[in-house]
């Protein structure tokens, strides 16, 4: 039998184990160390991206302060720099080292299809070791539209206990309330930059401010940028000043087409507008169908703008003729006392509706040319769509989309002044250097009163921007007059007492009605009250220098029934004159990564 080997201890095993465990825990310490360091590394960096941050957030808040501060420094156009490669300082005034800040601003691109309204602040902060970031900020411009009424002179008129304002309301001039109490009612915020006189007597729903700061009325210069604007887009006219206030040589009428059969007109290329002219500015009466023109003592026996259906007599065909075209005083169904003062088919037209032209034409056949005026044919190609829909004055339908427009910048400037009507489609601002005359009712095709969200495309929206007044006519579609000058007071609309405009209004002179002082005192009521010419419903907003009349309590004018159009305020007319104060809108990241901002800007402005 074999003996059990005897075991032997193996020399050096210890030092082995002990160098293994040596070397595991430096490396362990190794790593923590790199750890450690990298650590370090990570928030040296995300604190130094921090601080590139904050400088250029502060870049962006400081440039915005300055916009509002120095009126010259927005460009009309493109961008300029605020600031280059300048050195910054922290909150204590101390500079900050290695790091340098340049800025840029201007007007940028159109957001939900509103024009001149949204800017941009771009800054660049970049550090001594080559670490930048970029950041814009999109800045909005305060409208003078988001105001339900605004005032730079308030003169001696007071707000009365039937006076219900609806949305934000400011004046420059110190406001005036009736005495009694309970005085006017305003729904939205009230601010003067003076005081109220009678102040406990209004109501104030939202609250009121007074010495608020002043904010600087419009000047002409903003209609030349809206000149401008309109001479890119091909919607740049010229008119006249001559004739009576009240009229004008030429008439815009404003048209939605259903192109698409689809039961409605309220795609964003189905509206048009149609201009008429005269040349001889001796009949601007004619354009306006205004009541006193050529009339005289003969009431309405010579009118060209007003007649009926004539279905029997001398030369009749069953077609529309004007009394000016019946041919004697006796009282017989081709004689122009019966032809006034008989029926019920007698009516009034805008200059221009082809009605007019009556038997010496085809009934129901347009002609471009009468005998006083014209329309102006379209200078672009006409959409087969257009042609199906409305073949006889297709060629004379201007589209005011950028769908069927592409240079169109949502602006009609008219040198002189202009007679409107119709239907609206689209967003559009209408500037004047002289009158804009409201001639008939201008309505938008989607009821402003309605439940369509402000940013929808089919969400309408009208400016008007006059050099002077804007004036609803004293005419023979919106006042009553005498078919005789023995007669009786009778409306010839043929469509209603009521006046309704859907717009934003904007005066450098005043809001009015032209003749709101004279009869008749009791022809046509306002929602059971007695009234000369009924209710005059406005939606959207009055924005005047001087406040003007438009009725008198003695039964005079209209009854005002206006009603403020929130929309206007966030999504206002195309260029609409701004306060010139800027708010903050959304906030961007931007690549810094080949960042140029000559090739960055022009993707801002589509």
């Amino acid at each position: 039998m074999h003996p059990r080997p005897r075991l032997r201890a193996r020399r050096g095993i210890a030092l082995i184990v002990v160098l293994l465990i040596a070397l595991a825990v430096a490396a362990i310490a190794a790593g923590a160390t790199f750890l450690n360091l990298n650590t370090a590394l990570v928030n040296t960096y995300h604190n130094r991206l921090s601080s590139l941050e904050s400088v250029a957030d502060a870049g962006l808040e400081q440039a915005r302060s300055a916009l509002n501060g120095i009126d010259s420094l927005y460009p009309d156009s493109g961008y300029v720099t605020y600031e280059n490669g300048v050195a910054v300082t922290n909150a204590s005034g101390a500079t900050i080292p290695g790091l340098t800040r340049t800025t840029w601003v201007g007007p940028s691109g159109v957001t939900s299809g509103q024009y001149g309204v949204f800017g941009s602040v771009v800054t660049r902060v970049q550090d001594q070791f080559g670490n930048k970031v970029v950041r814009r900020l999109e800045v909005f411009q305060e409208s003078f539209a988001k105001y339900a009424y605004f005032t730079d002179i308030e003169g001696s008129i007071v707000f009365g206990a039937n006076d219900i304002l609806y949305g934000p309301v400011h004046s420059n001039d110190i406001i005036q309330i009736q005495a009694a109490a309970p005085g006017a009612q305003f729904w939205g915020k009230l601010k003067t930059a003076r005081t109220i006189t009678n102040r406990s007597s209004g109501r104030y729903e939202a609250g009121y401010e007074e010495n608020a700061d002043t904010i600087a009325f419009p000047q002409t210069s903003s209609l030349t940028k809206l000149l401008t604007q309109a001479t890119a887009g091909g919607t740049n006219f010229t008119s006249s000043t001559a004739g009576a206030s009240g009229t004008a040589s030429m008439r815009i009428e404003f048209v939605a087409l259903d192109l698409n059969a689809d039961g409605d007109s309220t795609d964003i290329d189905e509206g048009f507008m149609k201009i008429y002219n005269i040349t001889n500015t001796a009949n601007s009466w004619f354009v306006t169908a205004d009541s006193t023109g050529n009339f005289g003592t003969n009431g309405l026996t010579l009118s060209r703008n007003c007649g009926h259906v004539l279905t029997s007599g001398t030369g009749s065909h069953a077609a529309f003729k004007t009394f000016n075209h019946h041919t004697g005083s006796s009282n017989s169904s081709d004689q122009r006392p019966w032809a006034v003062n008989n029926g019920t088919q007698r009516t009034c037209y805008l200059g221009g509706s082809n009605i007019l032209n009556d038997w010496t034409a085809t009934p129901g056949s347009f002609l471009a040319t009468d005998s006083l005026g014209s329309w102006r044919a379209w200078t672009g190609t006409v959409d087969t769509r257009v042609s199906t829909v409305r073949p006889a004055d297709a060629a004379y339908l201007w589209p005011i989309s950028r769908a069927l427009n592409p240079n169109f910048k949502g602006v009609i400037h008219v040198t002189g002044k202009v007679a409107i009507s119709g239907k609206v489609r689209g967003n559009i601002t209408l500037a004047a250097t002289n009158e804009i005359i409201i001639a008939d009712n201008i309505t938008y095709v989607t009821n402003p009163g309605g439940t369509v969200p402000c940013n929808s495309p089919t969400r309408d929206i009208l400016g008007l921007f006059s050099g002077t007044s804007i004036i609803v006519a004293d005419n023979l579609i919106n006042a009553p007059m005498k078919p005789t000058s023995a007669g009786t007071y009778r409306t010839w609309a043929n469509r209603g007492s009521d006046e309704y405009i859907h717009a934003v209004l904007l005066a450098l002179d005043q809001f009015t009605v032209e003749n709101y002082n004279v009869d008749p005192t009791d022809v046509e009521d306002c929602q059971g009250a007695n009234n000369a010419r009924g209710c005059l419903f406005l939606s959207g907003g009055i924005i005047q220098n001087t406040r003007g009349p438009v009725g008198q309590t003695n039964g005079r004018g209209y009854i005002k029934r206006y009603q403020y159009d929130a929309c206007a305020g966030a999504n206002p007319p195309p260029y609409f004159p701004t306060t010139g104060h800027f708010v903050r809108g959304h906030y961007y990241e931007v690549d810094p990564v080949g960042f140029n901002i000559t090739t960055y800007w022009p993707l801002l402005v589509p």
